[in-house]
């Protein structure tokens, strides 16, 4: 069973549960009576339930075939690596303005221009694929994983009003929500390409032409129906407690100072507190790390399966169970966490990322191998994201949540915008088989850690 040292506390917890109290007088309308509390975080949950689905939905249209498309456009196999890595870069660049927007103005302005600039990126993306622009390209590629951005802080959205010891179900439940839009994605890229090629629009390109459509739709959803904002009503809640939280989270983002200031403030907020911790620092290496696994391994199967004469279709089933691991038994490893602790669910994550690189390495011309492990990949993707984004949220104060999350999206995302890269010359000059030998030699030393430190947070 977990332990309160392994899953941590705040002050906020405590007010959560409270009978109520004043207003926080920076966020008046943010605070909900206590009646209304467990019936606000039923309707939070539900709006980002549904949202992820859209979203998820997204991410994954577009993504399915953009190794393909930057193939296609840039002439060589050697560059199709950069397709993930345009994605993942600008998902990384992305997660600090917007976690800063969202330290000063809550949760859902941050989530709304991310959805807004992913539909651009869409947009240039298919302009790009028309003129055979391929930096152009990777510029719409970039803004379009402002998507993946939002979709990922939409979790820690889920954990604000949530109790401590519910805190990993509920970030999993809004990643589980994912499944169906995530899983359906990628065997509807084929058709969506096929829908607009009498525009002009090449077939690898025409998913994101789609994809931006349920970006605008996500924007709306998120703007109109998720009041009151989660972050800003938990504050109100523990400061109601006597939590001092608003002087140091709030980045102010007025004075005449630029957003990217205010993101240059969250970003060392953010880095002060996850030094202080631990429980901080393991939980932020073990999101970097599983998903700078995954997005490697990922990114190049598809390249990987063409080699042995798979076709769009069979590799869009090999995606869809990929996603469908990632998230469709995500409250699984939620309420294992939960009960178990996080340190284990880690240690769990770790043995399965590295189980599925033996798997998908050794495949070969197996398909049905190779889709076992790209399964098994994403089970461990779900395990490690789960458990070390509930580990990070337990090990900070409420006053440094925001910024430390939003650091932790930025380095997760820039390991993997790496690994992304490394993959695709690794696959060029070694061979598939090597990548997912270097993906294991990430993981394991992360599982020993994970495994060692576990009695030491149980005493």
């Amino acid at each position: 069973m977990t332990t309160p040292h392994e899953r941590g506390g705040d002050a906020g917890s405590a007010a959560a549960q409270s009978s109520g109290a004043p207003a926080d007088r920076g966020a008046p309308a943010e605070f909900p009576p206590a009646d209304r509390l467990a019936a606000l975080r039923r309707r939070t949950t539900a709006v980002l339930a549904a949202n992820q689905v859209l979203g998820g939905l997204g991410v994954a249209t577009g993504i399915a075939l953009s190794a393909v498309l930057a193939q296609e456009v840039s002439g060589t196999e050697a560059l199709a690596g950069l397709a993930s890595t345009a994605t993942v870069v600008g998902t990384a660049l992305l997660s600090v303005p917007l976690a800063a927007l969202m330290s000063a103005r809550g949760r859902r302005p941050g989530l709304v221009l991310g959805y807004l600039l992913a539909a651009l990126g869409g947009g240039i993306a298919v302009v790009a694929s028309a003129v055979g622009s391929f930096p152009l390209l990777l510029a719409g590629l970039a803004a379009f994983g402002a998507a993946s951005s939002a979709n990922l802080q939409s979790r820690f959205a889920a954990a604000d009003l949530a109790e401590p010891d519910r805190r990993a179900r509920a970030i999993s439940t809004v990643v589980w929500a994912t499944t169906a839009g995530a899983v359906v994605g990628p065997n509807i890229a084929a058709p969506a390409g096929r829908s607009v090629a009498g525009l002009g629009i090449p077939v690898t390109a025409g998913p994101f032409l789609w994809a931006s459509a349920l970006f605008l739709v996500c924007a709306v959803l998120i703007a109109v129906l998720l009041r009151p904002d989660p972050l800003l009503t938990a504050r109100a809640l523990a400061s109601a407690a006597g939590a001092a939280v608003a002087k140091e989270e709030r980045v102010d983002p007025g004075g005449g100072r630029s957003p990217w200031g205010a993101a240059g403030r969250a970003v060392r907020a953010g880095s002060r507190a996850i030094r202080r911790s631990p429980g901080a620092r393991l939980a932020l290496v073990t999101i970097a790390v599983c998903h700078t696994a995954m997005v490697s391994i990922m990114s190049m199967t598809p390249v990987a399966l063409s080699h042995h004469g798979a076709g769009i279709e069979l590799i869009g089933l090999v995606i869809s169970g990929h996603i469908a691991g990632m998230y469709a038994l995500s409250p699984v490893m939620g309420w294992l966490a939960d009960r178990f602790g996080r340190l284990t669910v880690i240690g769990l994550g770790m043995g399965l990322l590295s189980l599925a690189a033996l798997l998908a390495g050794t495949a070969g011309a197996g398909h049905g191998r190779t889709a076992a492990g790209l399964l098994l990949l994403g089970l461990g993707w779900s395990a490690g994201m789960v458990s070390g984004s509930a580990l990070l949220t337990d090990s900070v104060p409420q006053e440094d949540r925001a910024a430390a999350q939003g650091l932790s999206d930025l380095t997760m995302n820039t390991s993997a915008a790496v690994g992304s890269v490394v993959a695709g010359v690794v696959v060029a000059h070694a061979g598939y088989g090597w990548l997912n030998a270097a993906g294991a030699a990430l993981v394991l030393p992360l599982a020993a850690v994970a495994i060692l430190r576990r009695p030491r947070a149980a005493r």
